[in-house]
Parts: structure tokens; sequence; C-alpha cells
């Protein structure tokens, strides 16, 4: 390797470049290996007073003997007589290589400083945050649990459990200032699409008997009759978490979310854009909070509580629209062409996989008397329809067998009960009180949601001359959902092994960063991998020490763990990867 200097006008800049023979055409030619850059950033390194080529030639030599050592062959000898050292680990996990690249992008590093400047921290708050977001991800547990995991990472971790607790407290205290840190640091890197916003809740419930003022007892997503926290968050139309915070289990989620969309203006600096919520988070309040400035709502509308003559109007069969066409549909017409046998399938495909909807414009008013104008929206599927009525009999099958069994009883009959469709009788025809109770299907009960079979309502402030593009941003709402469900069953975000507040909802943030950050790595793959995959593999990718040499990998070699390579620019997947090859990756992961 050489060095070689680029002069100009103004500047005279240095190169480490190598020479060697291009594989297609045979000729030599030269490649840049490091740009060490101009006379003021070298100064900067090395001080005013050394000699630059000096230190360009010692830096040449440092890079050809690390290609010597990635070249060499490596023999290791092994005795069968020789027992291991007690306590020596010799497996340690390397995913965790491609979440701090991420972490570190997202400047969670200079966060953490932040926070620390004043504070005398007996800890290295990064080294505790960073491993409470890869534990969260690659090994979910207590705390303490966290604390043994991060022994079976490449780097030490250089904390005790004691420090872990501490830095909880510290990091609740800073939670909205993390959050909006690491929202100006992911639209740095890539532009966030906040244009819609999506927004659900959830809840985490606690082993315990008493409420102690945030864990409170109410209505639990899992039914469990135990104190809860309510978690409400905000995602954009990426899939990427926006913004969260955490309310009492016995708060209604109905006014958890204007506050935190006051948050996202105030600290984010976001004012335009369209929010979508399920029907729980409709409130008329809601909606009106969004239909003004440049704020506007997209919300899921039940068809069942319309007054009743908008819901006669949603679910008649004439007036229906499709995408792209100015024609107007028969429901009745559409349905029968569907379920006609002798309909040739490619029809039958096509009505299966097209929506049908028709809008209008409504009124309401509110507890003040102020009249409050939206476009309701009801659509049509005849796939939606199918699905809804097969669920349903699979329901009234089970409520069948419960009869015939005798095994029918009263309970509460929620939504997706079998039990609703069940009617007792317990009077004779001339009623007198029967000596026993007499169950059957109420056929008068199927028949009234099966009305309602295929249809789906929306509610929004949006303008209805583009329906298509407001179910659009309506279908994708799942994605929220799926947030959740990663939470809760990918990172086990709970039982939270935590009693004090802040350091439940420092527990919390992480469970949200580590979601940023597994979100972040799978939009780098291109969406080619779900994180369900990327976890796994993630969890899965161990090398063994090999002292003296380097690092030899135990995972197996797949086109994920080839993806994750190409993304972030480094590897781990030859035979062994020496020292120096390791600790040059590790600083790279860091160097942001």
């Amino acid at each position: 390797m050489k060095v070689q200097v680029s002069r100009s006008k103004n500047a005279c800049s240095y190169y480490i470049t190598k020479g060697f023979r291009d594989p297609g055409t045979g000729r030599p030619t030269t490649k840049v290996v490091e740009r060490l850059g101009n006379e003021t950033a070298i100064r900067a390194k090395i001080g005013p007073d050394a000699d630059i080529m000096e230190w360009c030639r010692a830096r040449a030599a440092e890079l050809e003997e690390q290609e010597r050592a990635r070249t060499r062959k490596v023999t290791v000898a092994y005795d069968p007589t020789a027992l291991i050292a007690p306590g020596e680990r010799r497996a340690f996990n390397c995913g965790y290589l491609f979440l701090q690249d991420v972490y570190c992008s997202l400047g969670l590093p200079a966060e953490c400083a932040r926070i620390a400047a004043g504070r005398r921290f007996g800890y290295d708050l990064v080294a505790v945050l960073s491993r409470l977001v890869y534990g969260r991800i690659l090994e979910p547990g207590s705390k303490r649990a966290t604390c043994e995991f991060a022994r079976e990472l490449i780097e030490e971790p250089g904390f005790e459990p004691h420090h872990v607790y501490r830095a909880l407290e510290a990091i609740a205290a800073e939670s909205e200032a993390i959050q909006a840190a690491l929202y100006r640091a992911s639209e740095a890197q890539s532009h966030r699409k906040t244009g819609v916003l999506y927004y659900d809740c959830t809840n985490f419930f606690f082993e315990i008997e008493a409420e102690d003022g945030f864990r409170m007892y109410g209505h639990s997503k899992q039914h469990q009759p135990l104190p809860i926290v309510q978690m409400g968050m905000l995602m954009d139309a990426d899939g990427m978490p926006l913004a969260f915070d955490m309310q009492p289990g016995n708060e209604s989620e109905q006014g958890t979310l204007t506050p935190l969309e006051e948050k996202v203006m105030s600290d984010f600096g976001i004012s335009k854009f369209v929010v979508c919520t399920d029907a729980g988070l409709s409130s008329l309040p809601n909606r009106q909070f969004n239909s003004r400035g440049e704020r506007h709502f997209v919300t899921t509308q039940s068809l069942k509580k319309l007054k009743a003559h908008l819901r006669k109007w949603a679910l008649a069969t004439d007036g229906w629209r499709t995408a792209g066409s100015d024609d107007l549909f028969d429901l009745g017409e559409v349905q029968a062409l569907a379920d006609d046998p002798e309909t040739d399938e490619e029809t039958r495909r096509a009505l299966r996989s097209t929506t049908f909807y028709k809008a209008r414009r409504v009124k309401e008013e509110d507890a003040d008397g102020e009249r409050f104008e939206q476009n309701l929206i009801s659509t049509f599927s005849i796939r939606y329809r199918d699905y809804q009525r097969a669920i349903r009999q699979g329901q009234l099958d089970r409520a069948a067998r419960a009869i015939a069994d005798g095994r029918a009883k009263r309970h509460r009959k929620g939504a997706n009960d079998p039990m609703r469709f069940a009617k007792r009788t317990s009077v004779t025809a001339a009623g007198e009180v029967a000596a026993t109770d007499v169950w059957e299907i109420d056929q008068a009960k199927v028949a009234e949601e099966a009305a309602f079979d295929g249809f789906y309502g929306l509610a929004t402030s949006l303008d209805a001359d583009d329906v298509p593009g407001i179910l659009k941003v309506a279908a994708g709402r799942w994605e929220i959902e799926e947030c959740f469900r990663i939470m809760k069953d990918e990172m086990e975000a709970r039982p939270v092994y935590l009693s004090r507040e802040d350091r439940i909802r420092a527990h919390f943030l992480t469970c949200f960063v580590a979601l940023l950050v597994l979100r972040v790595v799978e939009k780098r793959l291109g969406g080619a991998f779900t994180c369900p995959q990327i976890i796994d593999t993630l969890r899965s990718m161990e090398m063994e020490r090999v002292r003296g040499e380097g690092w030899r990998p135990l995972y197996t070699r797949t086109g994920l763990t080839d993806a994750l390579h190409e993304a972030f620019g480094f590897r781990t997947d030859y035979e062994i990867v020496p020292e120096s090859s390791m600790k040059e990756i590790v600083r790279k992961t860091r160097r942001r």
C-alpha cells in the first residue's frame, strides 16, 4: 500500500492506495483503500508539530498488517487432555452489532451524553440503555437477566444490575426529550412519512392485587382481572413508531389521543397530518380537534351504532361505486353474480377483489350544541362478507355443540363469544315456571348480525371525492396493531419486573426504542424480511472466540444473513474473523 497526495490550488489531500490486477481485463490498476483527509483534518488528529507523511505511512503500514492478518491461514491446536477454564465463556452473540449500528445512527449515544452531563453517574448510561434495547430484542427478560445477557455480547458491558435500576430513573425523566431526539435523527437519515399518522392504545397487566395510582383496574385487552397500565402510540405511514405515552389503566383511551398529538406538534414540529384510529378512539371531541388547522381524521365507524336513517342508507343495495369507474352498482345484483355457480372464475375473482363504496355528508351536535360535519363512507366487499360468514358459522357450530352437550350456560356474551347466539327459555308456553332450561340457537340474533356481512364504515374530515385514497389510508391501520403484537409477543414487554412508576415508564421507553431500531433494520433490508424473521436470525448469530486468533461463526449462513451484511457494510460470516477485523467492525457500528 502506498500514500498518494492529491494537490489542488487550495488544498492538499492524502489517500492510501493499493495496486492490483483487474480480474476482468488483467490490466494493473489501483484502488483507494482509505481517504485520510486534507492537511487541516489530519493536523486536527496528530497535532501541529507531527510529520504528516510519516503519520500517513504509519497508517498505510497498519492497514497492510491488518490485511495480512485477515488473509493468512489460521491453524488452531486443541488439547484433548486439557479442561476448559471454569466460568470461561466461549460463545458470544454478534447479531447485536447490526442493532448497534442503528442505535448509534439514531443519535442515542449523544443523547445519553447530554443526559449525563452535569450529573455524577457512577456508570456508563450509553452502555446501560443500549444493552436494555439489545436485550429486549435478542433475549427479553428482567433487568437482572439483561445484565447477564450483556455478558454474551462481544463487547463487555461494564455495569452491574444496581446501575440499571438507577439508570431507569434518569431515562424516565428524559423520556419526551429522547423521543424528540429519535425523531430528529431518523428524519435526518430518511424522510419520515408523517402526512398520515396511525394511533392506537393497548394495555399491560401486572400480577398484583392492589392498585397504586398508576397500575389501576381497567378494561384489559387480554381480559385479565388485574391492575393495568395503558400505552398510546403514534406510528407514521412507513410503520415506524413516532411517539408514545403511558397512562393509568383506569383512564378512558379516548382522552389519550389529543395530548399525544399536541406533544408531537410542539416537540416534533409536525402540524399537517391525517390521523387514523379505530372506533374506540373516535369520540366527537377527537374528531373536532382533528378537523382544525391542517389536521384531518379517518376513523372506523360502527354501522350498527348509526342512527336508523343513516344505517338504512349504509346498508341499502343501490348507489354503490368502485374506484376508477363512474358506473353505479346494485349490491343485490353483485352478490347474486358472485354467488352464481354459472359465473366464470375470472369474473368471480374480479368481484371478490373489488371494494364497493358510497359516501355522504352527515352532521352531528356536541354537548354544547355546536354543529359538526363530516363524511360518512360505507364500503362493501364480497371477500369480507365471506370471511365474516365463515367466522360466524364456526361460532354457531361451537354454540350448537355446547347446547347438544348440555354445556350451555349464561355468561358474558362478548362480541366474539359463540354463546351470544344461544337463547334460553325458562318458562312454558302457558307462562308457568319450567323445571329445566331449554337452550336453542337464536335465529333472530343470527339474522341481525348477518345483515352487516361485508359492510365496513369510515368517518372522515377529508374530501369524499377521493374515497379510494381514504380507503388506502384506513387499510394501513393493521401495521400499528402489528407494532403492539411485536412488542408483546416477540419482545415480551410484559411481565414487568418493576413496581416504581418511573422505572415502569422507562421500561416501556426501552421497548419503544427497541421497536424503532428493529423497524429501521427491517427498512434497511428493503422490507424483504419480517420482524420475527429478523429477530430469530439475530438471536442465532453466535461466534466462538478463538483465543489469540479471532472469532469463528457458529451460525448458519442464509439469505437473511447475507442481506444483513450487505445492507450494513461489514461481514462476520468468514470462516474466522481476525481480532483486528472484529475490532474494526465494532468501531464501525459505533462510529456516528
